[in-house]
């Protein structure tokens, strides 16, 4: 791969997790762990990570993970060559939903930010290449309730961490990437 570290943003149906599994089909000896953020909490929801499922190559492995990425990938082994991580919008909206209702933002906040630099730290400790798929959520409506807006707040917060991190930025657009860095 060109760059070590790739992240890629866009919207929903962008293109994000295309573009990111060609990326990484486009290594075609590279062992490839693919982390999986998804769960399946409905019907709907459960079609989509079959369908999800069977994009994927076969040879690939796989990582089932919503919330404790670092911990995860790090327990992974042998160490594998290329990790994708998709993505960080469900972890996110993941590590608030573990949290118990009343929802506190410090706590919030606090849980977010140890679990994000836990996985700041395994990037860079690791040897693998990496892609990793975010939504941009900052171009829309000002959410109009709390959570919405602390979700909107703390991932915004993420993507710009791992935007820093990266060695390349692309940002999807109907299908199209444009790169913003690298």
């Amino acid at each position: 791969m060109a760059s070590r570290v790739t992240f890629i943003l866009g919207g929903a149906r962008s293109g994000k997790s295309r573009y990111a599994q060609h990326l990484a089909a486009a290594q075609p000896h590279a062992q490839v762990l693919f982390v999986a953020t998804a769960e399946a909490s409905d019907d709907e929801m459960a079609a989509r990570i079959a369908a999800h499922r069977a994009e994927r190559p076969s040879h690939w492995h796989t990582l089932e993970e919503p919330r404790h990425l670092a911990a995860a990938i790090t327990a992974w082994q042998p160490e594998p060559e290329l990790i994708l991580v998709d993505c960080l919008t469900l972890w996110v909206s993941n590590l608030l939903l573990s949290l118990p209702e009343p929802l506190d933002s410090t706590a919030a906040e606090t849980l977010v930010q140890a679990e994000t630099e836990a996985l700041l730290k395994c990037i860079q400790t690791s040897r693998a290449a990496w892609i990793i798929v975010s939504n941009e959520v900052g171009l829309g409506l000002v959410p109009p309730y709390p959570l919405g807006r602390l979700y909107r707040d703390l991932l915004g917060n993420v993507n710009q961490r791992l935007a820093a991190a990266a060695d390349e930025v692309i940002f999807m657009v109907a299908g199209l990437p444009m790169r913003l860095k690298g």
